[in-house]
C-alpha cells in the first residue's frame, strides 16, 4: 500500500509539473473593444498597446486604470492629434508623453526614452499607442528582451499577439536588442 501511494504522489507531482510548464510564462494578451481605440491589446494591469486612438477615448483609458499614455505617432501622419489627445489627457488627469517614432528611420534614442517612461513606476501602469499597434508592441518587445531579459522567441510571440506584424520592425527590435544587452 505504502508503493502504492509513493507512486501516486509522484504521478500526481509529474503531472503538476506538465501541467505547469504547459502554461506559458509572463502575462496573458487579451483583446477589447474600445470605441475610438483600435487594435486595443492588453497584459493583465501592466500595459495596453493599441492603434489610432481619438483624444474623445482617453477619458475611457483612465477610466480603465491607466496611469499614463505614451504616444508613439508621427504628428504629420494622418489622422495624428497629437495636441488634442494631450488636451484630452490633462483634462483626464492622466499622464501623456509624446514620442514620435519614425518606421522609417527608427531613432534608439526615442527607445531609450521609452524604456525609461514604461518602466517608471509613476506611470504604470502604461497605455501605449501608434495608429495600428506595430511601433507600440515593438517597443514593448524591445522593453522585454533588454529590461526583463526574455528570450526572442517569447518576446516575439508577446509582441505579434499584441499587435506586431511588421518584419523591419521586429528585425529592428531584435537588432536594438542586440546591441542593448539585458539590464535587469
Amino acid at each position: 500500500m505504502t508503493s502504492r501511494i509513493a507512486t501516486l504522489k509522484t504521478t500526481l507531482g509529474m503531472l503538476a509539473i506538465a501541467l505547469l510548464s504547459a502554461v506559458p510564462a509572463g502575462a496573458q494578451v487579451t483583446k477589447e473593444t474600445v470605441p475610438g481605440i483600435s487594435n486595443f491589446s492588453k497584459l493583465d494591469t501592466t500595459i495596453a498597446c493599441a492603434g489610432a486612438t481619438t483624444p474623445a477615448a482617453v477619458a475611457d483609458i483612465k477610466r480603465l486604470g491607466y496611469a499614463s499614455i505614451i504616444n508613439l505617432r508621427m504628428p504629420t501622419e494622418q489622422g495624428a492629434q497629437p495636441e488634442a489627445e494631450a488636451a484630452a489627457a490633462k483634462a483626464a488627469n492622466i499622464r501623456y508623453v509624446a514620442l514620435p517614432f519614425n518606421t522609417a528611420a527608427p531613432d534608439p534614442a526615442v527607445v531609450d526614452t521609452f524604456i525609461k517612461e514604461v518602466t517608471a513606476p509613476a506611470n504604470q501602469p502604461v497605455f501605449v499607442h501608434c495608429a495600428s499597434a506595430n511601433r507600440a508592441s515593438a517597443l514593448w518587445m524591445i522593453k522585454r528582451l533588454t529590461v526583463d531579459g526574455w528570450d526572442s522567441e517569447r518576446a516575439g510571440t508577446e509582441a505579434a499577439a499584441l499587435g506586431l506584424t511588421s518584419a523591419p520592425l521586429k528585425a529592428f527590435a531584435l537588432d536594438y536588442a542586440a546591441k542593448h544587452p539585458a539590464r535587469r
